[in-house]
């Protein structure tokens, strides 16, 4: 089984890099990714709790802003971690979720919602990317809401009056700043509607043009006809398909490995990387 999308509590997972490792190999999977939200500081971690038996793949998930303020995330995988670049680019948007969180605080306060940055930093194990679900699970804290569900659905969506946008790169810089680190880009849950709103079948070429890899179609986020849809977009520009688990430990209900990459299409996203850099013992 290969699970090209998971994350660790260095960015919103719940689980260790280690956690994860081990429970991925109790899971009989053969290829798994760890991809946290914007860092690779879970990577030495990562490394060092790894056995034989299991490919590691070193990635992140970067967050992107296209046309129009669309969230998009692109995974990337094999990339070279001393890349200045892409590490810059990296740091420059954690450091923007900083004073974005200030915002959204500023709002949930005003309408009565009482809860403090410290609050939110709390609930942050040592040097992980800050993001959203941690202000959902401060305010489970504080007995505002029942789960990070719950905190998502009520308040922190993205259409919701208490969201603000953050600074990120476009899907397309981002995927030229992952080629040019050696690596290889997977647009992850491009078609999850229910997130908000979605990228057009139209944008891909722009994505392709940048040097796109592939496809993450396989998602729980995604429905049957949105399947259908992305793998015509796959097959009519030779991308690899994927699909992962997008794992968060207890954060999410979704289980590792309850989607999966096809080992030919793994094979075929391994090859475009500049070097061989799946870590395995």
């Amino acid at each position: 089984m290969i699970d090209l999308h998971t994350h660790s509590n260095i960015s919103d997972g719940t689980d260790s890099p280690r956690e994860l490792i081990l429970k991925a190999q109790s899971a009989g999977i053969s290829v798994l990714a760890l991809t946290d939200h914007d860092t690779t500081s879970g990577w030495q971690e990562a490394c060092d709790s790894l056995t034989s038996g299991m490919d590691l793949v070193l990635g992140a998930e970067i967050s992107c802003q296209a046309e129009g303020g669309i969230s998009v995330h692109m995974l990337g995988l094999l990339f070279d971690s001393e890349n200045q670049a892409l590490q810059a680019e990296l740091a420059k948007t954690r450091e923007n979720r900083l004073s974005r969180m200030d915002r959204i605080i500023e709002k949930l306060n005003v309408a009565g919602i009482e809860i403090t940055i410290a609050d939110v930093m709390a609930q942050l194990s040592d040097g992980a990317t800050l993001g959203r679900p941690h202000l959902a699970d401060a305010l489970i804290a504080k007995g505002h809401v029942n789960s990070r569900e719950d905190a998502f659905t009520a308040l922190l969506h993205n259409q919701s009056k208490y969201y603000v946008a953050h600074y990120s790169p476009t899907p397309e810089d981002a995927i030229r700043l992952i080629k040019a680190a050696g690596g290889v880009a997977v647009i992850a849950h491009p078609y999850a509607s229910h997130r908000g709103r979605v990228i057009t079948a139209e944008s891909f070429r722009g994505l392709v043009d940048a040097g796109l890899d592939g496809i993450e179609v396989d998602h729980r986020d995604h429905s049957e006809t949105e399947k259908a849809s992305l793998l015509r977009v796959a097959y009519s520009y030779g991308l690899a398909i994927t699909g992962a688990s997008d794992y968060h430990g207890s954060g999410k209900i979704n289980k590792l490995a309850e989607n999966t990459t096809e080992l030919r299409q793994w094979e075929k996203l391994e090859l475009r990387a500049n070097n061989r850099r799946v870590v395995r013992k």
